[in-house]
Protein backbone atom coordinates (compact mmCIF):
# COMPACT_ATOMS: atom_id res chain seq x y z
CA UNK A 1 0.00 0.00 0.00
CA UNK A 2 1.06 4.00 0.00
CA UNK A 3 2.43 6.02 2.73
CA UNK A 4 -0.68 7.41 3.13
CA UNK A 5 -2.51 7.70 6.49
CA UNK A 6 -4.40 4.57 8.01
CA UNK A 7 -8.03 5.23 7.75
CA UNK A 8 -9.75 4.34 11.10
CA UNK A 9 -12.88 3.91 12.10
CA UNK A 10 -14.68 4.34 15.40
CA UNK A 11 -17.22 1.59 16.84
CA UNK A 12 -18.63 3.87 19.85
CA UNK A 13 -17.09 6.52 21.42
CA UNK A 14 -20.38 9.06 21.31
CA UNK A 15 -22.06 10.82 24.27
CA UNK A 16 -19.63 11.61 26.89
CA UNK A 17 -17.62 8.25 26.03
CA UNK A 18 -14.30 8.78 27.83
CA UNK A 19 -11.64 6.43 26.31
CA UNK A 20 -12.58 7.05 22.92
CA UNK A 21 -10.75 10.59 23.59
CA UNK A 22 -7.20 9.23 24.64
CA UNK A 23 -7.19 7.22 21.63
CA UNK A 24 -8.52 9.54 19.06
CA UNK A 25 -5.49 11.57 19.90
CA UNK A 26 -2.95 8.93 19.98
CA UNK A 27 -3.88 8.04 16.53
CA UNK A 28 -3.28 11.30 15.09
CA UNK A 29 0.13 11.55 16.67
CA UNK A 30 2.33 10.73 14.42
CA UNK A 31 0.52 12.00 11.17
CA UNK A 32 0.09 8.42 9.75
CA UNK A 33 -3.22 7.65 10.56
CA UNK A 34 -6.71 9.41 11.12
CA UNK A 35 -9.95 8.92 12.23
CA UNK A 36 -12.64 8.84 9.16
CA UNK A 37 -15.45 7.54 10.25
CA UNK A 38 -17.95 6.23 12.99
CA UNK A 39 -20.80 4.28 14.42
CA UNK A 40 -20.78 5.95 17.78
CA UNK A 41 -24.08 5.23 19.42
CA UNK A 42 -26.09 1.81 19.44
CA UNK A 43 -28.96 4.35 18.66
CA UNK A 44 -28.63 5.20 14.73
CA UNK A 45 -30.11 8.83 14.67
CA UNK A 46 -27.59 10.02 17.76
CA UNK A 47 -25.16 8.09 15.70
CA UNK A 48 -25.71 10.36 13.21
CA UNK A 49 -25.70 13.47 15.18
CA UNK A 50 -22.37 12.60 17.15
CA UNK A 51 -20.92 12.03 13.81
CA UNK A 52 -21.51 15.66 12.26
CA UNK A 53 -20.77 17.21 16.08
CA UNK A 54 -17.60 15.36 15.73
CA UNK A 55 -14.42 18.05 16.25
CA UNK A 56 -13.50 17.41 12.48
CA UNK A 57 -15.26 15.89 9.79
CA UNK A 58 -15.81 11.99 9.88
CA UNK A 59 -18.21 9.78 7.82
CA UNK A 60 -21.03 8.57 9.78
CA UNK A 61 -23.01 5.49 10.52
CA UNK A 62 -25.90 4.49 11.78
CA UNK A 63 -24.55 1.55 13.21
CA UNK A 64 -21.11 -1.07 12.86
CA UNK A 65 -23.10 -3.05 10.65
CA UNK A 66 -23.81 -0.21 8.48
CA UNK A 67 -19.92 1.03 8.82
CA UNK A 68 -18.33 -2.73 8.12
CA UNK A 69 -20.87 -3.30 4.71
CA UNK A 70 -20.25 0.35 3.09
CA UNK A 71 -16.46 -0.35 3.18
CA UNK A 72 -16.81 -3.04 0.83
CA UNK A 73 -17.59 -0.82 -1.65
CA UNK A 74 -15.36 2.17 -0.66
CA UNK A 75 -12.73 2.91 -3.29
CA UNK A 76 -9.00 1.84 -2.03
CA UNK A 77 -7.68 5.48 -0.45
CA UNK A 78 -10.88 5.33 1.43
CA UNK A 79 -11.17 1.88 3.12
CA UNK A 80 -11.07 1.50 6.48
CA UNK A 81 -7.20 0.02 7.69
CA UNK A 82 -8.69 -1.16 11.42
CA UNK A 83 -11.57 -0.14 13.20
CA UNK A 84 -11.18 0.74 17.16
CA UNK A 85 -13.83 -0.62 19.46
CA UNK A 86 -14.51 1.70 22.34
CA UNK A 87 -17.58 0.78 23.25
CA UNK A 88 -18.89 -0.86 26.93
CA UNK A 89 -17.76 -4.64 27.47
CA UNK A 90 -21.24 -6.68 26.05
CA UNK A 91 -20.68 -4.65 22.56
CA UNK A 92 -16.88 -5.61 21.89
CA UNK A 93 -17.34 -9.21 20.76
CA UNK A 94 -19.98 -8.71 17.51
CA UNK A 95 -18.52 -5.81 16.22
CA UNK A 96 -14.61 -7.24 16.14
CA UNK A 97 -16.05 -10.71 14.47
CA UNK A 98 -17.65 -8.97 11.78
CA UNK A 99 -14.54 -6.57 11.29
CA UNK A 100 -12.60 -9.42 11.15
CA UNK A 101 -15.00 -11.43 8.37
CA UNK A 102 -14.96 -8.62 6.56
CA UNK A 103 -10.72 -8.68 6.62
CA UNK A 104 -10.76 -5.34 8.97
CA UNK A 105 -7.83 -5.29 11.33
CA UNK A 106 -9.43 -4.83 14.56
CA UNK A 107 -8.29 -2.53 18.01
CA UNK A 108 -10.11 -3.62 20.85
CA UNK A 109 -10.74 -1.87 24.29
CA UNK A 110 -10.13 -4.71 27.30
CA UNK A 111 -11.17 -6.75 28.21
CA UNK A 112 -11.56 -8.71 24.77
CA UNK A 113 -15.12 -9.45 25.10
CA UNK A 114 -17.68 -10.88 28.21
CA UNK A 115 -16.95 -14.76 28.67
CA UNK A 116 -14.44 -17.73 27.77
CA UNK A 117 -16.96 -18.73 24.32
CA UNK A 118 -16.61 -15.81 23.00
CA UNK A 119 -12.42 -15.24 23.45
CA UNK A 120 -12.42 -18.80 22.08
CA UNK A 121 -14.41 -17.56 19.30
CA UNK A 122 -11.83 -14.67 18.62
CA UNK A 123 -9.08 -16.10 18.79
CA UNK A 124 -9.97 -18.93 16.46
CA UNK A 125 -11.10 -16.27 13.90
CA UNK A 126 -8.25 -14.15 13.92
CA UNK A 127 -6.03 -17.11 13.54
CA UNK A 128 -7.98 -18.01 10.43
CA UNK A 129 -7.85 -15.00 8.68
CA UNK A 130 -4.08 -13.83 9.29
CA UNK A 131 -5.28 -10.24 10.49
CA UNK A 132 -3.92 -8.29 12.71
CA UNK A 133 -5.57 -7.78 15.85
CA UNK A 134 -4.45 -5.30 19.28
CA UNK A 135 -5.95 -4.74 22.62
CA UNK A 136 -5.86 -1.86 24.49
CA UNK A 137 -4.03 -2.22 27.31
CA UNK A 138 -2.24 0.99 27.56
CA UNK A 139 0.12 0.76 30.14
CA UNK A 140 2.62 -1.86 27.98
CA UNK A 141 2.51 1.05 25.78
CA UNK A 142 4.99 3.18 28.70
CA UNK A 143 8.57 3.23 27.86
CA UNK A 144 9.27 2.08 31.13
CA UNK A 145 7.06 -0.65 30.79
CA UNK A 146 9.01 -1.90 27.59
CA UNK A 147 12.90 -1.28 29.87
CA UNK A 148 11.19 -3.06 32.69
CA UNK A 149 10.31 -6.43 30.59
CA UNK A 150 13.86 -6.13 29.36
CA UNK A 151 15.41 -6.11 32.94
CA UNK A 152 13.45 -9.05 33.99
CA UNK A 153 13.19 -11.67 30.96
CA UNK A 154 16.62 -10.54 30.87
CA UNK A 155 17.58 -12.11 34.47
CA UNK A 156 19.19 -8.95 35.34
CA UNK A 157 17.04 -9.14 38.55
CA UNK A 158 17.59 -13.00 39.13
CA UNK A 159 15.20 -15.39 39.14
CA UNK A 160 11.59 -14.15 40.01
CA UNK A 161 10.49 -15.06 43.26
CA UNK A 162 7.32 -12.70 43.96
CA UNK A 163 5.24 -10.22 41.99
CA UNK A 164 3.03 -7.73 43.36
CA UNK A 165 0.54 -6.04 40.53
CA UNK A 166 -2.11 -3.76 41.53
CA UNK A 167 -4.36 -1.49 40.64
CA UNK A 168 -6.17 0.85 43.10
CA UNK A 169 -8.52 3.35 42.67
CA UNK A 170 -11.10 5.27 44.45
CA UNK A 171 -13.82 6.52 42.70
CA UNK A 172 -16.57 4.21 43.39
CA UNK A 173 -15.78 4.07 47.21
CA UNK A 174 -19.78 5.68 47.01
CA UNK A 175 -22.92 4.41 45.00
CA UNK A 176 -22.06 6.83 41.79
CA UNK A 177 -24.55 4.45 39.38
CA UNK A 178 -27.61 5.74 41.48
CA UNK A 179 -26.42 8.91 39.80
CA UNK A 180 -26.63 8.73 36.69
CA UNK A 181 -23.02 8.66 35.86
CA UNK A 182 -22.19 6.86 32.72
CA UNK A 183 -19.24 5.77 33.21
CA UNK A 184 -20.23 3.96 36.62
CA UNK A 185 -23.66 2.74 35.45
CA UNK A 186 -21.78 0.47 32.83
CA UNK A 187 -19.49 -0.81 34.40
CA UNK A 188 -21.44 -1.94 37.54
CA UNK A 189 -24.23 -3.80 35.55
CA UNK A 190 -23.78 -7.41 35.07
CA UNK A 191 -25.11 -7.51 31.54
CA UNK A 192 -22.71 -4.93 29.98
CA UNK A 193 -19.81 -4.87 32.20
CA UNK A 194 -19.47 -9.21 32.58
CA UNK A 195 -19.59 -11.45 35.41
CA UNK A 196 -16.92 -8.95 37.21
CA UNK A 197 -16.95 -4.99 37.93
CA UNK A 198 -13.31 -4.27 39.35
CA UNK A 199 -11.67 -6.91 37.86
CA UNK A 200 -12.29 -7.20 34.77
CA UNK A 201 -12.39 -3.28 34.38
CA UNK A 202 -8.54 -2.46 35.81
CA UNK A 203 -7.93 -6.46 37.33
CA UNK A 204 -6.94 -7.49 33.99
CA UNK A 205 -4.62 -4.54 33.43
CA UNK A 206 -2.84 -5.68 36.67
CA UNK A 207 -2.55 -8.81 35.39
CA UNK A 208 -1.61 -8.01 31.73
CA UNK A 209 1.37 -5.90 33.66
CA UNK A 210 2.57 -9.04 35.13
CA UNK A 211 2.28 -11.22 32.46
CA UNK A 212 4.38 -8.33 30.17
CA UNK A 213 7.09 -7.77 32.33
CA UNK A 214 7.74 -11.27 33.90
CA UNK A 215 6.87 -13.40 30.86
CA UNK A 216 5.41 -15.63 33.54
CA UNK A 217 1.60 -17.49 33.75
CA UNK A 218 -0.61 -18.13 36.68
CA UNK A 219 -0.89 -21.79 36.57
CA UNK A 220 -3.42 -21.59 39.58
CA UNK A 221 -5.19 -19.49 41.74
CA UNK A 222 -7.05 -18.44 44.87
CA UNK A 223 -9.48 -15.35 44.36
CA UNK A 224 -11.63 -13.20 46.32
CA UNK A 225 -14.10 -10.74 44.84
CA UNK A 226 -15.84 -8.79 47.16
CA UNK A 227 -18.56 -6.07 47.42
CA UNK A 228 -17.86 -3.32 49.73
CA UNK A 229 -20.08 -0.78 48.52
CA UNK A 230 -24.20 -2.07 49.25
CA UNK A 231 -26.35 -2.66 46.15
CA UNK A 232 -23.88 -2.82 43.76
CA UNK A 233 -24.13 -6.55 42.13
CA UNK A 234 -20.50 -6.75 40.94
CA UNK A 235 -17.44 -6.73 42.44
CA UNK A 236 -15.55 -3.64 43.85
CA UNK A 237 -12.40 -5.08 45.21
CA UNK A 238 -10.47 -7.89 43.88
CA UNK A 239 -7.54 -10.00 45.49
CA UNK A 240 -6.27 -12.97 43.54
CA UNK A 241 -3.07 -15.15 45.28
CA UNK A 242 -1.65 -16.71 41.93
CA UNK A 243 1.41 -19.79 41.69
CA UNK A 244 3.27 -18.91 39.02
CA UNK A 245 4.85 -20.72 35.96
CA UNK A 246 7.98 -20.87 37.29
CA UNK A 247 7.28 -21.90 40.80
CA UNK A 248 7.17 -17.84 41.82
CA UNK A 249 4.10 -16.35 43.38
CA UNK A 250 2.13 -13.61 42.76
CA UNK A 251 -0.69 -11.51 44.06
CA UNK A 252 -3.22 -9.68 41.67
CA UNK A 253 -5.26 -7.45 43.38
CA UNK A 254 -7.19 -4.30 42.05
CA UNK A 255 -9.64 -1.91 43.87
CA UNK A 256 -12.51 0.58 43.06
CA UNK A 257 -13.10 1.47 46.98
CA UNK A 258 -9.80 2.88 48.12
CA UNK A 259 -10.55 6.87 48.53
CA UNK A 260 -7.29 8.64 47.90
CA UNK A 261 -6.13 6.39 45.12
CA UNK A 262 -6.76 7.88 41.44
CA UNK A 263 -4.93 5.44 38.92
CA UNK A 264 -2.29 3.75 41.07
CA UNK A 265 -1.35 0.90 38.98
CA UNK A 266 2.10 -0.19 40.08
CA UNK A 267 4.15 -3.38 39.59
CA UNK A 268 6.99 -4.77 42.09
CA UNK A 269 9.12 -8.05 41.01
CA UNK A 270 11.24 -9.43 43.46
CA UNK A 271 14.03 -11.97 42.14
CA UNK A 272 17.21 -13.50 43.78
CA UNK A 273 19.66 -10.97 42.58
CA UNK A 274 17.40 -8.05 43.06
CA UNK A 275 13.72 -6.09 42.87
CA UNK A 276 12.30 -3.91 40.48
CA UNK A 277 9.20 -1.09 41.42
CA UNK A 278 7.41 0.66 38.40
CA UNK A 279 3.95 2.88 38.99
CA UNK A 280 2.32 3.99 36.24
CA UNK A 281 1.56 7.66 38.48
CA UNK A 282 5.01 7.90 37.60
CA UNK A 283 5.87 6.75 34.07
CA UNK A 284 9.24 8.21 33.53
CA UNK A 285 10.99 5.95 35.53
CA UNK A 286 11.65 3.22 37.24
CA UNK A 287 13.52 1.52 40.15
CA UNK A 288 15.97 -1.13 40.88
CA UNK A 289 17.14 -2.24 44.61
CA UNK A 290 20.20 -4.60 44.61
CA UNK A 291 21.71 -6.46 47.57
CA UNK A 292 24.51 -3.97 49.06
CA UNK A 293 23.90 -1.57 46.73
CA UNK A 294 22.54 2.47 46.26
CA UNK A 295 19.15 2.05 44.63
CA UNK A 296 19.11 2.70 40.97
CA UNK A 297 16.58 5.05 39.52
CA UNK A 298 16.39 5.15 35.43
CA UNK A 299 14.47 7.95 33.52
CA UNK A 300 13.16 7.20 30.10
CA UNK A 301 15.56 9.13 27.97
CA UNK A 302 18.31 8.85 30.22
CA UNK A 303 19.95 5.27 30.15
CA UNK A 304 23.16 4.67 30.25
CA UNK A 305 23.74 0.75 28.74
CA UNK A 306 27.03 -0.38 30.36
CA UNK A 307 26.33 1.21 33.72
CA UNK A 308 27.44 -1.61 35.83
CA UNK A 309 23.62 -3.06 35.81
CA UNK A 310 22.89 -2.45 32.26
CA UNK A 311 24.65 -4.28 29.49
CA UNK A 312 26.41 -2.44 26.76
CA UNK A 313 24.64 -3.91 24.01
CA UNK A 314 20.70 -2.93 24.53
CA UNK A 315 18.32 -3.68 21.86
CA UNK A 316 18.30 -1.18 19.22
CA UNK A 317 14.77 -0.54 19.10
CA UNK A 318 14.02 -0.38 22.70
CA UNK A 319 16.48 2.28 22.52
CA UNK A 320 15.19 4.20 19.92
CA UNK A 321 11.41 4.30 21.35
CA UNK A 322 11.31 7.68 23.33
CA UNK A 323 11.52 10.74 21.18
CA UNK A 324 11.33 13.43 23.84
CA UNK A 325 14.31 14.25 25.82
CA UNK A 326 14.44 13.38 29.34
CA UNK A 327 12.60 15.61 31.67
CA UNK A 328 9.66 16.62 29.13
CA UNK A 329 7.31 13.76 30.22
CA UNK A 330 5.88 11.14 28.37
CA UNK A 331 2.36 10.17 29.77
CA UNK A 332 -0.98 8.52 29.29
CA UNK A 333 -1.87 9.44 25.29
CA UNK A 334 2.16 8.98 24.70
CA UNK A 335 1.36 5.37 26.23
CA UNK A 336 -1.34 4.90 23.48
CA UNK A 337 0.20 6.21 20.50
CA UNK A 338 3.27 4.01 21.29
CA UNK A 339 0.56 1.13 20.79
CA UNK A 340 -1.47 2.60 17.97
CA UNK A 341 2.30 3.24 15.92
CA UNK A 342 3.39 -0.82 16.34
CA UNK A 343 -0.04 -1.44 15.67
CA UNK A 344 -0.11 0.30 12.66
CA UNK A 345 3.40 -1.01 11.54
CA UNK A 346 1.74 -4.49 11.79
CA UNK A 347 -1.11 -3.38 9.36
CA UNK A 348 0.48 -1.97 6.63
CA UNK A 349 2.87 -5.25 6.58
CA UNK A 350 -0.32 -7.40 6.62
CA UNK A 351 -1.65 -4.86 3.90
CA UNK A 352 0.97 -5.32 1.71
CA UNK A 353 1.34 -9.28 1.78
CA UNK A 354 4.51 -9.45 4.07
CA UNK A 355 4.74 -11.24 7.50
CA UNK A 356 3.58 -9.87 10.75
CA UNK A 357 4.86 -10.48 14.24
CA UNK A 358 1.97 -9.67 16.61
CA UNK A 359 4.09 -11.73 19.55
CA UNK A 360 2.68 -9.90 22.35
CA UNK A 361 6.13 -7.95 22.67
CA UNK A 362 4.39 -4.37 21.48
CA UNK A 363 1.17 -4.97 22.00
CA UNK A 364 -1.27 -7.42 23.39
CA UNK A 365 -2.83 -9.31 21.27
CA UNK A 366 -6.18 -11.29 20.93
CA UNK A 367 -4.47 -14.13 22.87
CA UNK A 368 -3.36 -12.20 25.51
CA UNK A 369 -7.18 -10.61 25.47
CA UNK A 370 -7.95 -14.83 25.92
CA UNK A 371 -5.80 -14.76 29.03
CA UNK A 372 -7.88 -12.26 30.65
CA UNK A 373 -10.90 -13.37 30.27
CA UNK A 374 -9.65 -16.82 30.80
CA UNK A 375 -8.43 -15.04 33.80
CA UNK A 376 -11.61 -13.49 34.93
CA UNK A 377 -13.11 -16.33 34.88
CA UNK A 378 -11.08 -18.48 36.99
CA UNK A 379 -11.27 -16.20 39.60
CA UNK A 380 -15.18 -16.08 39.56
CA UNK A 381 -15.19 -20.20 40.34
CA UNK A 382 -12.06 -19.70 42.77
CA UNK A 383 -14.02 -17.25 44.53
CA UNK A 384 -17.86 -18.63 44.17
CA UNK A 385 -15.90 -21.91 46.31
CA UNK A 386 -14.48 -19.51 48.90
CA UNK A 387 -10.96 -18.95 47.62
CA UNK A 388 -10.10 -22.57 46.75
CA UNK A 389 -7.16 -22.97 44.91
CA UNK A 390 -8.34 -23.44 40.71
CA UNK A 391 -5.94 -24.50 37.84
CA UNK A 392 -6.23 -21.59 34.89
CA UNK A 393 -8.06 -23.45 31.45
CA UNK A 394 -5.19 -24.77 28.92
CA UNK A 395 -4.94 -22.04 25.88
CA UNK A 396 -7.30 -22.10 23.14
Amino acid sequence: MSNRPLNVGLVGGGRGAFIVHPHQRAIHMHGTRRVVAGALHPDPKIALEEAANWPYPIRGYGSYDEMIAANASLPDDQKLDYILIVTPNHVHFDPAMKAIEAGIPVFCEKPLCLNLREANALVKAVRKHNIPFAVAHTYIGHWTSRLARYIVRNGLIGEVRWVDSYYLQGWLATRLEATGQQQAAWRTNPKMAGGSGCGGDIGTHALMQLRFVTGLEITQLSAQLETFVEGRPLDDHFTVYCKLSNGGRALVRASQICIGHKNDLGIEIAGTKGTLVWRQEEPECLTIHLNGQPDRVYWRGAVTPGDGFLPKDMPADLMSEPTLPPGHPEAFHDAFARLHHCFEADVRAWKAGKPFKADGSKYATVEDGWMGIAFIETCLKSSARKGAWTPMPKKV
